[in-house]
């Protein structure tokens, strides 16, 4: 696969696309192990955990990485198949507000992510060179399908950081985890 080049994609992706440092497959199947296996390490109990009043719990912005895979992968499908009509965009709070993942077990959304995941990696893989090269536009932005799975394995990417660094990163939640394991 050629190089992402920086007219593939819009400005707002980069903080995203920047933290693939890898090929973008190794990358993407490398997800599809380790991020159900950083789920696995987070209490039940922690699942509604808000870091502030308002913020999502953990099950929302684990929920939200799925809807916006989901979302991209579609929008990649499109482009791949050279679809020119323009993609609306989409309001990820209204999404999460009517989702109900705080109603699910941490298990099961990490279930779904997989299941989602490699659902996915055929799709990706089975795109040639022209068609990952191919663009399209959605929210206004003009978007390579090749940017799409950057910004797939990026926003999972920062989205993990977000949940280690403000939800489990705290003093009260590194002494639930340690009670839990004792």
């Amino acid at each position: 696969m050629k190089p992402l080049k920086s007219d593939e994609y819009p400005a707002v992706y980069a903080p995203y696309i920047e933290t693939v440092v890898d090929n973008v497959f190794d990358a993407l199947e490398e997800q599809t192990l380790s991020f159900p296996a950083f789920l696995d390490t987070i209490p039940e109990e922690r699942g509604n955990f808000k870091y502030a009043e308002d913020k999502w719990t953990i099950k929302e912005v684990v929920g939200h990485v799925i809807d916006n895979e989901r979302i991209m992968a579609y929008r990649a499908l499109r482009f791949s198949r050279n679809d020119l009509k323009e993609l609306a965009g989409y309001d990820q709070d209204y999404l999460i507000q009517y989702s109900r993942y705080n109603d699910r077990t941490l298990e099961s959304l990490s279930k779904e992510f997989t299941y989602l995941r490699k659902a996915n990696m055929m799709l990706f893989r089975s795109f040639n060179d022209a068609e990952l090269e191919r663009k399209g536009m959605a929210s206004e932005r003009l978007t390579s399908v090749k940017a799409l799975l950057y910004v797939i394995a990026g926003h999972l990417n920062h989205h993990r950081i977000i949940i280690q660094e403000r939800y489990l990163n705290s003093d009260d939640v590194k002494n639930l985890v340690s009670a839990l394991q004792h």
